[in-house]
């Protein structure tokens, strides 16, 4: 072999090894990048989302009020702290996922909240689905603690947050919204910036008012076409290709038998529970209320979940109203 071949043979290999190199330390900055995730709320939605995090590799450090709750997680490569106080102490990115307003005002400002030992800068996205004017104040709370907080409730259910399909609608300060999509496109489909703090909330109270009110009308409709003697499949086939068409008929149909992959074909089992939709319309009527604006369907369907609520149906998905309403012609 000539020198000049031997030459050239050197250099192929040492841009070889650079290059190399080059693509190993970019992985490491990228590995390295994925600083830890606080995760506050651990339930059925909380879960999922949480694990979604992981699989798009960032470390989670995550608790619940319920430490049994926390197990699968931990299993899946998380964390597990013992208070909200512990968790801000180890993140600046933390999320929460809890069940109400009273539960949201605890985790962030309680004796071992969040509040207590957050650091400056952190960032604070409370995906619960709670009161417009809550948001505002722990948005208010965390400013004084030089952290920001952002609203950014979903919708989609539990099936959505497994599969990482939620749509987010998030408020808070825009110069911010890329921080939070960065973590958020980890687990929906849709990040959507809606205002200032508190609007998130207020989208998804005027969803979920819009779902209930849709859902006790497909429920009433497919009971009256099942007592007309109708076959209940093909009821909805033909109200799925006209007017009547809805998300409650062809995606997420009451009816026990209609569809596969739906809480309606499992009992009722799992999706979203009647008693956080009731909860929801509570917010939707107490804000009404607020801003005095009549919401007579909203109210209506308030008070249907109540009931069910009193009924037995607690626990079961909210499109059980098909069977309540079924059970209450019976008699």
């Amino acid at each position: 072999m000539s020198m000049a071949a031997l030459l050239r043979g050197y250099r192929n290999l040492y841009k070889r090894c650079n290059k190399y190199v080059d693509i190993t330390l970019v992985s490491c900055r990228s590995m390295a990048s994925k600083t830890p995730v606080g995760f506050i709320g651990i339930g059925n939605m909380g879960t999922p989302m949480a694990k979604n995090l992981l699989k798009h590799g960032y470390p989670v450090i995550a608790t619940d009020v319920f430490p049994e709750s926390c197990k699968e997680l931990c299993d899946s490569g998380a964390q597990i702290l013992d208070c909200p106080a512990d968790v801000a102490e180890r993140a600046d990115r933390i999320i929460t996922m809890l069940p109400s307003s009273p539960n949201v005002i605890e985790v962030y400002t309680g004796p071992n909240g969040i509040l207590k030992k957050v650091k400056k800068g952190t960032l604070l996205i409370d995906s619960s689905t709670i009161d417009p004017s809550v948001s505002k104040e722990m948005a208010l709370a965390a400013e004084k603690m030089g952290a920001v907080y952002m609203d950014a409730p979903v919708s989609g259910g539990v099936g959505a947050a497994s599969l990482a399909k939620l749509t987010f609608m998030v408020g808070g300060v825009e110069v911010e919204f890329n921080a939070a999509k960065e973590l958020l496109t980890c687990m929906g489909a849709n990040v959507v910036y809606c205002g200032q703090v508190g609007s998130g909330q207020a989208v998804k109270i005027c969803n979920n008012m819009m779902l209930a009110i849709g859902m006790i009308g497909t429920a009433e409709t497919m009971n009256l076409g099942i007592r007309l003697g109708l076959d209940p499949k093909l009821l909805a086939k033909i109200l799925n290709m006209s007017s009547g068409r809805c998300w409650s008929s062809d995606t997420y149909n009451p009816v026990p038998g209609v569809m596969e992959g739906v809480p309606s074909a499992n009992s009722y089992q799992g999706g979203f529970g009647t008693t956080l939709m009731a909860k929801d319309l509570g917010l939707a009527q107490n804000t009404a209320t607020n801003t005095r604006i009549p919401i007579p369907l909203g109210s209506l369907a308030h008070q249907i979940y109540r009931i069910m609520c009193a009924c037995g149906y607690a626990n079961k998905d909210f499109s059980s109203v098909f069977q309540f309403l079924r059970e209450e012609g019976v008699q």
